[in-house]
């Protein structure tokens, strides 16, 4: 079997050398599982679904070296789930992910990371820098989360920076998502086809199905009483049921009620510091408007401003530093333009340092989430009906949600600011799985003009050359799995020599 090995290792040079390392084997398989009673094919991490969970600590370094047991490419990415589910407009609200600060080579993307080849591993360096929570890791290419491949990525606080809040007893993870009875393959065939998912079967905790207890008979050795429930008189006026089933008018004000407070004591006594993003002068807008699914060039894709997104076949800041054209364009409209939707590379030319306002508008029937890789956002605003220059005029200026991810209700808009403080290509995209599929995303491209290798990290060691620059990438070694040193345990090895030199030095 072709490994593809990383010669930099533990001593790349992406890992700060002052801050601990925690290392990860993830090797991927198929599995046969049955969480909602219908046996199916899920991806698995180690063997288990979901998988293992990352454990690590503010300003670790991170090392995940992935094998991938699939019979196609994959990647994986790391952040926050936004889930969202359009029947009930139910929103779970989200921190910042993992914003891989000026490294956005680590982001798992196809605009960052060539996808990792069947049966090759490839190892993901990166620092959480700065950054406390619980986080995922989940894949990143062709629906291949709707088959598993995820977990939960937790960071911690350092011991000098303690939570605002008592230490709990423990932690309980759940991991909660909808769920098809088809795996991702049968998925993509469906939307190849110019067919509709459909409500997914059910919802997971922790890959499990719904737990079905027998109400109608109690168990031996079980306690309980009997309470009668009688009708009675009643006084007073009767409360106005809402209008509909689901009161879209009460999940939009719900929405905004959720504010920061930014003058409670804790890791950060002001979490705006003196951060006041009302304040900034906008440099550049950008209205992007998602609509429902058309046919373009004769197969069904979903668009952003008219632009269905295309896949690259050579990453970004790669083709920046080799100077090859044609591989994107830099013109990704400010505003929706008056013609036919298309299929194009279209990316965002961002400013350096910029601080933009980005207005999600939704015309599309079903909840979207929109998500930002590498950065925390503002959410500004929101409401029903379509953006104006006037809807400005209800902006929080004040103390509006830090976010990655937001939810954009159906036929309403969302606006959010951004300070493009972290040069790179970053990834901007629908969560829902199908419309992302079928084309809603792009990228921003962020370049510092006076760049000195400080601003933004220089592509890894390992880095993929493909598409246009295949003919660079160098020829791998295979290596044989008996001789393979996990790279956890070579860690130690490597910490136990150092501290036994350091004390035989200190005798002598």
């Amino acid at each position: 079997m072709s490994v593809l090995c990383d010669s930099h290792c533990l001593l790349s040079c992406h890992c700060f050398a002052t801050d601990p390392t925690v290392s990860y084997d993830f090797k991927l398989s198929y599995i046969a599982a049955s969480s909602l009673g219908v046996p199916r094919q899920v991806i698995a991490v180690n063997g288990k679904f979901p998988g293992p969970t990352i454990n690590a600590t503010t300003n670790y370094n991170v090392i995940v070296n992935i094998h991938n047991g699939l019979d196609e490419p994959f990647l994986m990415t790391w952040n926050v789930f936004a889930m969202l589910f359009d029947r009930n407009l139910f929103t779970i609200y989200d921190r910042p992910g993992i914003q891989m600060r000026k490294n956005s080579w680590q982001d798992g993307f196809t605009g960052t990371n060539y996808p990792i080849p069947a049966k090759w591993n490839w190892t993901y360096s990166f620092q959480v820098k700065d950054q406390i929570g619980s986080f995922f890791y989940s894949p990143s290419l062709n629906l291949q989360r709707a088959s598993g491949g995820f977990s939960t990525f937790v960071i911690n606080n350092r011991d000098i920076i303690p939570v605002p809040f008592g230490q709990p007893d423990g932690d309980i993870i759940l991991t909660i998502g909808d769920w098809y009875t088809r795996n991702h393959t049968t998925l993509r065939s469906s939307l190849d086809a110019g067919k509709d998912l459909g409500i997914p079967d059910g919802v997971l905790i922790n890959g499990k199905g719904p737990f079905r207890y027998n109400t109608s008979l109690v168990p031996d050795g079980i306690s309980y009483e009997t309470v009668n429930v009688v009708p009675g008189p009643a006084t007073g006026p009767l409360p106005d049921p809402p209008n509909d089933v689901y009161d879209k008018t009460m999940s939009m004000n719900q929405a905004k009620s959720i504010r920061q407070n930014v003058t409670s004591s804790g890791a950060r006594p002001n979490p705006q510091g003196s951060f006041h993003y009302g304040l900034i002068n906008v440099t550049d807008s950008y209205f992007v408007k998602a609509v429902a699914p058309v046919t373009i060039d004769g197969k069904l894709r979903t668009s952003l401003n008219g632009i269905s997104f295309h896949n690259l076949t050579t990453l970004v800041r790669l083709a920046d530093q080799y100077n090859v054209k044609g591989i994107y364009k830099l013109d990704f409209p400010s505003k929706p333009l008056d013609r036919p939707p298309k299929i194009d590379v279209s990316l965002i030319n961002a400013t350096y340092k910029g601080f933009i306002e980005v207005v999600f508008q939704n015309n599309d029937t079903v909840m979207q989430s929109f998500h930002i890789d590498g950065y925390s956002f503002f959410v500004v605003g929101m409401d029903y009906g379509d953006w104006t220059e006037n809807s400005r005029g209800s902006y929080n200026r004040w103390d509006a949600i830090s976010r990655s991810t937001t939810q954009v209700y159906p036929g309403g808009w969302t606006t959010v600011l951004i300070s493009l403080d972290s040069p790179g290509a970053w990834n901007i995209r629908t969560e829902n799985l199908d419309r992302w599929y079928l084309g809603q995303e792009t990228y921003m491209r962020i370049v510092n003009p006076e760049e000195n290798g400080e601003t933004e990290m220089a592509a890894p060691a390992n880095v993929l050359y493909c598409g246009a620059l295949a003919n660079k990438h160098k020829p791998e070694k295979p290596t044989s799995s008996a001789i393979t040193i996990r790279r956890g345990n070579l860690w130690l090895l490597m910490t136990v020599l150092w501290v036994v030199l350091t004390y035989f030095s200190v005798l002598s």
